[in-house]
């Protein structure tokens, strides 16, 4: 019903802001990825936003980008997953993360955001499997098994995300597992 918002961000009182459109206003729920992006108070916003409408209330959430909203909306058709939920997955990793989390099929990252255990981190990589994609701003993901398990290596060996993506990019598609550790090891010295 509510798919925008723009107007003038009156209060920031995280995870909610208050944006004041032509004299009415909204009550918004916002990840923090999107809270740490805002401007100062008194300045214009334009978040997308989702609106949720429950026996007892009618909530809205807004997000920086279409992609972040729609990250949502995958993880809040999900049995067990709320909206507060899946803003707290949002708040925790970014929708490239969690896109290659999933493809990875690594709980281990999401048992590392609040208020997910290993029986739900499960149940999201399960239910989110080729519902994540480049229809949602996610940079491409390992195109093979072979670099998926270099991604997984590189992850294991205590490189974050960007690092191991960078590296990923780097490689030759047709590269071998040992040989592309080996070449993504070798760009990541530098």
């Amino acid at each position: 019903m509510i798919g925008k918002l723009t107007g003038t961000l009156d209060d920031k009182n995280p995870p909610q802001i208050l944006i004041d459109c032509h004299g009415v206003g909204y009550e918004v729920q916002v990840p923090m990825s999107t809270f740490y992006n805002l401007p100062e108070r008194g300045q214009t916003v334009s978040l997308m936003t989702h609106f949720v409408v429950r026996e007892d209330a009618q909530l809205l959430y807004g997000f920086a980008t279409a992609g972040e909203r729609e990250a949502f909306r995958q993880l809040i058709k999900i049995a067990g997953v709320g909206p507060r939920t899946a803003l707290s997955v949002l708040s925790g990793m970014s929708v490239t993360e969690l896109a290659q989390a999933v493809t990875v099929q690594e709980a281990g990252r999401l048992v590392k955001v609040p208020g997910i255990g290993k029986k739900t981190a499960e149940r999201l990589l399960l239910e989110l499997k080729g519902k994540l994609g480049p229809d949602i701003g996610l940079a491409a993901g390992p195109s093979s098994d072979a670099q998926s398990d270099i991604l997984q290596a590189l992850l294991a060996l205590g490189y974050n995300d960007r690092e191991a993506a960078a590296a990923l990019k780097a490689l030759p598609n047709d590269v071998g597992v040992s040989e592309g550790i080996k070449l993504a090891l070798k760009a990541l010295a530098k």
